[in-house]
């Protein structure tokens, strides 16, 4: 007779299976032989162990999570950094033994950058007694201080009305950087930037790289205050150094010059200008900025607020000449930059 074999299952999370009999190669088992095979026994076992996961500092009466491990392909999927902030129910307590789940991502999406147009005193005066903020504030002075004002975590009053790619209401998830500058003055009816120190724009370079570091903001999502509010705001003007931050920091968006070329050699300035007064025209580089980011409605007519659009455009990419017109050099950096950064 055969000798029978028994296979036994382990089965996980409540699913049952039944084994079957196993048997030697080239034998066959009659009808009447498998009635009498029977179910193995069914042994139930413990969930699996969750992956170990970096542990949670206890400091006092708080806990410290100080460890990324997002992952930006996942559609910044990620995990909370720094103090957890947990409620306290009457009677119960709060467990982390599972914490932090990757099911979340963080608050902080964008990075403004402002300027203050007042001095170091009147600046920390009013970004801090008054209803505006920011996370931080970078003095004029040449010494190694950099001031928090706000938590990261905290939505500061910096952006106000605000739009970039979709997004509006930026003080919801942006992280704002005040710098101590005069801004502008009228001369003959033009503005008048002031420049920023050196030491001034290396503070702000490495406070920039930090947090965009840790939050894993793109280079499309780190803006000045004009880009995101170009009918109201000028900050921080042609004169801060976006080209600079690229290159030295390969923080921000700039274009390439030889594609910025290219795309200038199709056009010869006299036919360019004919047809950049014609609605069709207008209406496709107003579209081109509204995909670029800015907060702009095609309409094919060159308004006040399209004229704004492009001077805050020019204020970031062409800081030479930032008159709000949509000449062949600025429309040829706006097409390289939507090469480069496609919507």
């Amino acid at each position: 007779m055969m000798k029978k074999h028994k296979t036994l299952c382990v089965i996980s999370l409540g699913l049952m299976l039944t084994s079957c009999a196993s048997r030697p190669a080239g034998n066959t088992v009659s009808p009447k032989k498998k009635k009498n095979v029977k179910t193995a026994q069914v042994i139930k076992t413990e969930p699996q162990e969750l992956p170990k996961k970096p542990e949670i500092k206890h400091k006092g009466d708080y806990d410290f999570y100080t460890v990324n491990i997002a992952d930006a392909s996942k559609n910044n999927s990620t995990v909370s950094y720094g103090s957890i902030v947990s409620a306290s129910p009457e009677n119960y307590t709060i467990s982390k033994t599972y914490f932090p789940s990757v099911g979340q991502n963080f608050r902080q999406r964008f990075l403004v950058i402002h300027y203050t147009a007042l001095n170091d005193e009147k600046s920390i005066s009013v970004l801090t007694q008054q209803s505006v903020s920011a996370h931080y504030l970078v003095n004029d002075l040449d010494d190694k201080d950099i001031y928090q004002l706000v938590d990261e975590n905290k939505r500061a009053y910096h952006a106000g009305i605000s739009y970039w790619k979709g997004f509006t209401q930026l003080n919801d998830n942006a992280v704002g950087i005040e710098i101590v500058n005069p801004g502008y003055t009228m001369i003959n009816g033009s503005k008048v930037f002031s420049p920023y120190p050196d030491y001034q724009f290396k503070k702000v370079a490495a406070l920039i790289k930090d947090i965009a570091d840790r939050y894993m903001i793109p280079a499309t999502n780190i803006l000045g205050h004009s880009d995101i509010a170009p009918t109201r705001k000028q900050d921080p003007g042609p004169l801060f150094p976006w080209k600079r931050l690229y290159t030295e920091y390969n923080l921000g968006m700039w274009y390439d010059d030889a594609v910025k070329m290219s795309f200038i050699s199709q056009n010869t300035p006299e036919i360019f200008d004919t047809q950049a007064a014609t609605a069709p025209f207008i209406f496709k580089y107003q579209s081109m900025l509204k995909d670029f980011g800015y907060d702009i409605n095609p309409s094919g007519t060159a308004d006040t607020t399209t004229q704004k659009t492009i001077e805050a455009f020019q204020y970031h990419f062409r800081p030479e000449k930032y008159d709000g017109i949509m000449d062949i050099e600025t429309y040829s950096i706006l097409q390289a930059l939507l090469q480069k950064y496609p919507k």
